[in-house]
């Protein structure tokens, strides 16, 4: 047995699991120990069950043992976010109109997760309606601040050590922000990869499910599982799709391009991440191209948010309707306010998107990625919300492929990300150039000795 196995990648665990070092089960039982020390004050989850969990892992090391197939995750705890549909587990969305709801069904995404050998240990807890009004999740680096939102628990439970990875979803900046501020990898892949059948809709244009994990290969592996054609998903692709984890291995055959984006909203940085990013500019030198874009590309932002607020008003109107006096005061001010966009405000917002989508498929040609802040700096206090999504809005507007990797120190101690885009579909060699820059800049700091 491997003492603290909790503290394992999920990359750790299987090798571990191979060696015979380690069982599913002692991994499960570590998790959950690691949850019960610590849980009551981070409330990552909103639904856990560690005998349904400790069942699973018996299994899978039965399997295991008799020599049978065994999938990608098996025997890996993972923690879904509280907006997937799983049979036998509540669904609730972060919101008291659903407390209790169970569904017979599974999400697409479950049903990948559970042919792969993973052990769904529970639901992570969530933004209300997975939109802007923050739930009970602490950041586990210091509780005082927030985890970001509004995959809240799904981040805050990875750097938390209660399990090595976990499933969130992004409609804006709901899976690169929080894994910023909780000092965890997360990975957005292309718009399309990954199914959102049976996860809750908030906007059908912009819904799109991302992953958390310890290491640039956790989160590779777990998009590699998870990622499927779904006749059921409007926008799943149907083809193919890039091998993750083999680009999240894989040395660049040559030095990477860069592009830096300076675009107006870039004065929300705080201090200290624009100090970390800069010296991260300045390390890479002549392999950072700097931009400075059309207005356009900044007025993409407005853009997102009638997109955005025209759907989930459309897409929910029904719980909205019947629940208003469950809804929060914040949540009331968005959803009033969308219910005055016109629907030909709301096709002209698509149409601008598109154009955005065209714009990013020829740019990519003389780059092999933008670089740009993860968030605007440390997660805020706890109380304050869950932290300014912008830095993603374009990124997951055009559904472009986005990783933060959790580079950078805040003047508080707590973690600050560093985000990479890279063209739709062409996640591996995103994860191919994440790679590379993580080694370069370790080395880098390395020779200098600082």
């Amino acid at each position: 047995m491997i003492q603290d196995s909790y503290k394992l990648t999920a990359s750790e665990a299987l090798d571990a699991f191979a060696s015979g070092r380690l069982s599913s089960v002692e991994l499960v039982k570590s998790c959950i120990g690691q949850i019960k020390a610590t849980d009551d004050r981070i409330k990552a989850w909103a639904f856990l069950d560690g005998n349904v969990a400790l069942a699973q892992a018996e299994e899978c090391d039965r399997i295991r043992k008799a020599g049978l197939a065994t999938g990608a995750l098996h025997g890996i705890p993972v923690g879904l976010k509280d907006i997937i549909d799983t049979a036998k587990m509540p669904t609730q969305c972060g919101t008291p109109i659903f407390s209790g709801r169970r569904t017979d069904h599974v999400a697409r995404l479950v049903e990948r997760l559970r042919e792969a050998g993973a052990i769904i240990l529970g639901k992570t807890v969530t933004t209300e309606l997975a939109f802007v009004h923050a739930n009970e999740t602490r950041n586990p680096h210091n509780p005082d601040h927030s985890p970001g939102g509004s995959s809240s628990g799904s981040a805050a439970a990875v750097a938390a050590f209660h399990v090595p990875l976990a499933v969130g979803t992004q409609t804006n900046g709901s899976v690169i922000r929080p894994a910023s501020f909780c000092g965890t990898f997360g990975f957005k892949p292309t718009r399309g990869v990954i199914s959102r059948s049976g996860v809750l809709q908030t906007s059908v244009s912009l819904d799109q499910v991302g992953c958390f994990g310890r290491s640039l290969a956790d989160v590779a592996l777990l998009t590699d599982v998870l990622g499927c054609y779904d006749q059921y998903d409007t926008v799943s692709l149907a083809r193919p799709r890039p091998n993750m984890l083999t680009g999240a291995q894989a040395e660049a055959p040559v030095t990477p391009e860069f592009a830096w984006f300076d675009l107006p909203f870039n004065d929300r940085l705080s201090t200290d991440a624009r100090d970390g990013i800069e010296a991260v500019l300045e390390i890479l030198g002549p392999q950072v191209t700097r931009m400075q874009p059309a207005d356009t590309l900044a007025d993409l932002v407005t853009v997102q948010a009638r997109i955005h607020e025209y759907e989930i008003a459309q897409h929910q109107a029904e719980v909205f309707d019947q629940n208003w006096d469950q809804i929060s005061d914040i949540l009331k001010t968005i959803i009033t306010r969308a219910r005055k966009i016109t629907k030909t405000e709301y096709e002209d917002a698509l149409a601008v998107k598109a154009s955005a989508e065209a714009f990013f498929a020829n740019f990519f040609v003389d780059y092999d990625a933008i670089i740009a802040p993860s968030a605007a700096g440390e997660a805020p206090m706890f109380g304050e919300g869950t932290g300014d999504p912008i830095f993603c809005t374009l990124w997951t507007l055009a559904g472009l492929p986005c990783v933060t990797l959790p580079l950078l120190v805040g003047e508080n101690g707590l973690p600050i990300g560093v985000q990479l885009i890279g063209p739709a579909e062409k996640d591996d060699r995103l994860l191919r150039t994440a790679r590379w820059l993580q080694k370069y800049l370790a080395e880098t700091v390395d020779q200098k000795g600082t």
